[in-house]
């Protein structure tokens, strides 16, 4: 796949075959992310790699809990308590691996250059065929001190981006986009 095609054909995937994604390619795909640009190239990211589908589970289950505690702090997710209160939903869609992109808060651009990073990481998924989706949802929980430190993640770092990786299930959507907006600026 050219990167075109990648670029334009990569969408959010939410629904996962029970394939485990081998471990090498796993750090080949994370190898790729850390091409990303970073500001004065100080590759701020710290890559946790989380899988287990019991404990996916689990931790989906706290992120939920966590998210509806805080649901009244929250206003622009009040909509998606019905959903967030439904013990069958599952925030990682039954994806088998859960890569957590944490940024070194000492760095001044990290959370720009985790998502970059972030984006490098879904691109070259979809390349070999590995649907991927941000997962804004658990970015309030695992971004927890407690979380942190069960996972071994120094106090520096920050949780960037929750990005679920998997084989499709199903083909993902088309897709859209809206007309872009630019203003050109000449003096």
């Amino acid at each position: 796949m050219e990167l075109l095609e990648a670029i334009r054909t990569r969408r959010s995937v939410r629904k996962y075959k029970n394939d485990l994604i081998p471990e090498q390619i796993i750090k080949e795909l994370l190898e790729l992310a850390a091409w990303a640009p970073s500001g004065m190239n100080t590759q701020p990211w710290l890559y946790i790699v989380v899988e287990g589908k019991d404990y996916l589970k689990t931790l989906s289950d706290h992120c939920k809990s966590y998210i509806l505690e805080a649901m009244e702090a929250l206003p622009a997710i009040q909509s998606y308590r019905t959903t967030l209160s439904n013990p069958g939903f599952d925030i990682f869609y039954g994806a088998p691996v859960l890569v957590l992109i944490f940024g070194n808060k000492n760095a001044f651009t990290y959370p720009n250059d985790c998502s970059m990073a972030a984006l490098n990481l879904m691109l070259t998924a979809w390349e070999r065929g590995i649907g991927s989706c941000w997962i804004g949802f658990a970015r309030a929980y695992c971004g927890t001190p407690e979380f942190k430190e069960e996972l071994k993640v120094p106090p520096e770092y920050q949780l960037v981006a929750p990005v679920i990786l998997g084989y499709p299930a199903e083909p993902p959507g088309q897709g859209s986009r809206k007309e872009i907006k630019v203003c050109f600026h000449r003096k």
